[in-house]
């Protein structure tokens, strides 16, 4: 049975702050683009309010999440424990996207310390919580994170500059061509 929230309290947190991965999902507004369901991982989620979460978008081959964000806001994301007690928590907002070039990027990166550098990151105002049964999520044991992701962000041969230039190459568009990456010249809307 789903019991549904109007905020997050200390034990929604907790579990939250408990769990080592989270699963991010947006969808475009055309029916015939794609759903974008994306796993998460690293110290890269924030707690800001009870209303209001960030996390941190290291970067990666596609840019769905940002094509779709900038696009329409909405956004699900969803923990579920692979320990203990059998819960899914599910989080449903509007989100917005700072990438690391624009306005603002610089105070939120401070939420995560753990990173120098990242690709942007999303700021949701929660709009619907809810939790539901975990019966059929297996248990699975957390053995650390892969460090190949943090070793590229961290990778002191690249410049800044470098750096920016292959996420411009890389995510300029989404897989149903979306603006990705915003440039100067970019719609801001």
């Amino acid at each position: 049975m789903s019991t549904v929230y109007d905020r997050l309290d200390d034990k929604l947190i907790a579990f939250i702050q408990a769990q080592r991965m989270f699963f991010v999902a947006t969808a475009p507004l055309d029916a015939a683009g794609h759903v974008n369901l994306s796993p998460k991982g690293y110290d890269a989620f924030h707690v800001i309010d009870d209303q209001t979460v960030a996390y941190l978008d290291t970067g990666g081959s596609g840019i769905e999440t940002q094509a779709h964000t900038r696009q329409n806001g909405r956004i699900t994301l969803m923990f579920c424990a692979f320990e203990g007690a059998p819960v899914i928590l599910r989080l449903y907002g509007q989100a917005d996207v700072t990438q690391w070039d624009e306005p603002g990027f610089d105070d939120r990166l401070a939420w995560f310390p753990d990173f120098d550098r990242a690709r942007a990151i999303f700021t949701i105002r929660l709009t619907r919580i809810a939790d539901s049964c975990g019966w059929g999520v297996p248990f699975y044991d957390f053995r650390g994170e892969r460090d190949q992701l943090k070793r590229y962000l961290d990778n002191p041969k690249m410049s800044a500059a470098d750096w920016a230039e292959k996420r411009l190459a890389a995510n300029a568009t989404s897989i149903d061509g979306l603006p990705g990456i915003y440039t100067d010249t970019d719609p801001t809307e």
